[in-house]
């Protein structure tokens, strides 16, 4: 064929190779429905961990030492919202009534020692504290080094309340530091915020928060004391 022949043949155009072209259609396609296959692997999770986020998990950071050594200043808790508060358990919840005067945030973190119907009170001195009238021993959390409590109190605390104390007794403003508020230092058990179940940040703290519920197992249902 001459180089006029040739010529001639490229003007006049030559088909495109149709398998050449359905190939990068398919591959176009493929491509896409791969992409559009792998939304709901992001947005699912991301949707589910938002809806946790809101509804069942609270995320904090701890404000002061109150609950030393059990967790320390400025560590992350994560606390359940919809677990019901028991003798032992760690709350976080918001300012009764101005406990926070310094500009330390809404929340506080403490241990619950007393529930609806419960009397708590303390010698002082060094002297167990009693729920019910039965002594605990609370060495299992308490900081080292410091005393159930350095004052003496009796309360008994009212229907929807709760009386809470820090672990770090000697350096914690709980109930006891705030019995002349308009709560008697009692907190709402509709101000609580969630259990905290464990510190999530800084990673080599990372722990489960124990509530040392069988500390109070020998205590008797409210009312029942001798």
């Amino acid at each position: 064929m001459t180089h006029a022949e040739n010529v001639a043949n490229g003007a006049r155009g030559q088909k495109p190779d149709r398998n050449s072209r359905d190939s990068r259609n398919s591959e176009d396609g493929n491509g896409k429905e791969s992409l559009l296959e792998l939304i709901p692997w992001i947005v699912v999770p991301v949707v589910v961990f938002a809806l946790i986020r809101v509804f069942l998990i609270g995320l904090y950071v701890i404000p002061s030492g109150s609950m030393l050594d059990t967790i320390q200043l400025k560590d992350r808790v994560a606390a359940v919202k919809v677990i019901k508060p028991q003798r032992g358990d760690i709350v976080v919840f918001s300012d009764p009534d101005n406990w926070l005067a310094n500009g330390e945030g809404d929340d506080l973190i403490k241990r619950v020692i007393g529930l609806p119907g419960d009397t708590v009170s303390c010698a002082g001195n060094g002297a167990p504290v009693e729920v019910n009238g039965v002594a605990i021993d609370e060495s299992t959390y308490l900081k080292a080094g410091v005393n159930p409590s350095d004052e003496a109190f009796s309360v008994t605390v009212a229907d929807g309340m709760m009386w809470v104390m820090g672990d770090n007794r000697s350096g914690s403003a709980d109930s006891r530091a705030h019995q002349s508020d308009s709560h008697g230092g009692q907190v709402p058990l509709s101000d609580v915020q969630g259990v905290a179940v464990f510190t999530f940040w800084p990673l080599g703290r990372m722990h489960v928060l124990d509530g040392h519920h069988e500390v109070f197992v020998d205590v008797p249902d409210a009312g029942t004391s001798d």
